[in-house]
């Protein structure tokens, strides 16, 4: 199932024109650290698709205005997401401790944050700023239970990443109830 557009609040936005892989592909799989409520952990992108599709989004900074907001965003549609078997979790080249930080204050204890202070990861989704390499550029991703990923949405502007991911995962369920 390909999605390249997906309808949000009467305005079409396309997932693949500024997106950093295409839809349709393989996910690149990964295991990091990351922190959910204060508390580090080790997240597998494998175990998380296995209890069904996952939002991976990739973000600047922590703290910094813009990824504060996402971050909240996120976090309000947390529940919804749930509800629809997927799983939230973001990226930034920060480290665990700050991330223990963000994900209580920012997250709300909602959802978990990976750390890649290598940018590994960053860089096998081909999610780089731009003008600054060393951070992530605001990057969104819906990916379906079997690795493929279904939408890529890019934009600096927080506002439209959980609006956009939530509509794909709710066609994506509704297109697999009963599979």
């Amino acid at each position: 199932m390909r999605l390249a557009a997906v309808l949000v609040s009467g305005v079409l936005v396309t997932g693949s024109a500024l997106a950093a892989l295409p839809d349709g592909t393989k996910a690149p799989d990964f295991t990091t650290e990351a922190s959910l409520a204060g508390k580090p952990f080790t997240f597998s992108l494998a175990k998380a698709l296995k209890k069904g599709p996952v939002v991976l989004y990739f973000y600047p900074a922590a703290f910094t205005p813009g990824c504060t907001v996402e971050a909240h965003d996120f976090a309000e549609a947390t529940g919804k997401f749930k509800s629809l078997g997927a799983t939230v979790i973001g990226v930034s080249h920060d480290s665990v401790e700050t991330l223990n930080k963000f994900s209580v204050s920012e997250c709300r204890n909602k959802f978990a944050v990976a750390a890649d202070p290598s940018e590994r990861i960053i860089k096998a989704y081909d999610a780089v700023l731009p003008q600054r390499p060393e951070l992530a550029n605001r990057t969104s991703y819906v990916i379906a239970p079997t690795g493929e990923i279904l939408y890529s949405y890019t934009a600096l502007d927080p506002s439209g990443h959980v609006g956009n991911t939530l509509a794909v995962v709710r066609k994506y369920v509704a297109e697999h109830k009963g599979s």
